[in-house]
């Protein structure tokens, strides 16, 4: 199975340089609002699309995917909230687990349910260590989860977290806000876990300026997603990409 989405976010990373993913979530968009968002993406030269939500009730997942294929050459990635937000039209794939929780059916039971379907479906999939951090108020993804976030405050935990996730053979670590947090991921936590692990780093949730995005990648994420903020305003994808693609991290 190729793997040309992962090589390519490791190929970044060794070169040190940060990506910028946006987030659609398939509910809140369609056709127009789709046109605009490709061509502001495609203007910013964003790296990835991130396609998925917590629920994608409107039967519109395969479309927006093909609608995005069809207009770019930005990679597709599904960030899928259930085993059913799966398209054979995407790129590829994040298989999350969700090891900052204690609910198994989202550590390996809809896995177990997902992997002849997501077999099937000739993805590249990219397993990912999901870590959901307490972005200051409930959140769809903590609701729908029925697991407590990590604790802001608790660098030591997501660190430990992020290695053992690292450790069990996560390609990816994600540290999730969630969509419509209060607050983002703090630039230390985001240092501390980004230090103790050699996998890319995404960071998401609650980001809702060039500054913020500039300041985590600073601080270590290797790819930073932004859906809501971008929904309010979609001329921040020009800003936050600039943003992102303007640091380069500094030789140690």
């Amino acid at each position: 199975m190729s793997q040309r989405v992962y090589h390519s976010i490791i190929e970044r990373k060794q070169q040190q340089q940060k990506s910028f993913a946006v987030l659609v979530d398939p509910d809140k968009v369609n056709d127009s609002s789709m046109e605009e968002l490709i061509e502001l993406a495609t203007t910013a030269k964003v790296d990835y699309f991130f396609v998925g939500g917590s629920l994608v009730i409107s039967n519109y997942l395969d479309e927006c995917v093909q609608f995005i294929k069809k207009s770019c050459d930005i990679p597709v990635v599904l960030f899928p909230g259930s085993p059913s937000q799966v398209s054979k039209y995407a790129d590829a794939l994040l298989y999350l687990s969700l090891i900052s929780g204690r609910n198994p059916e989202l550590l390996i039971g809809q896995h177990v349910i997902s992997a002849p379907l997501v077999k099937q479906s000739g993805l590249e999939i990219m397993s990912t260590g999901y870590m959901v951090i307490d972005g200051g108020a409930p959140t769809t993804v903590s609701y729908i989860s029925n697991a407590a976030p990590l604790p802001s405050n608790k660098n030591e935990i997501a660190m430990c977290t992020a290695m053992a996730g690292e450790m069990l053979g996560m390609k990816l670590i994600y540290m999730d806000a969630g969509s419509g947090a209060q607050k983002s991921i703090s630039e230390e936590m985001i240092q501390k876990v980004s230090s103790c692990i050699e996998v890319p780093l995404i960071v998401g949730g609650g980001i809702t300026s060039a500054e913020k995005a500039y300041l985590n990648c600073k601080a270590g994420a290797d790819i930073i997603v932004v859906g809501n903020a971008i929904e309010k305003d979609p001329i921040l994808i020009k800003e936050i990409a600039a943003a992102v693609h303007s640091v380069k991290k500094m030789a140690v």
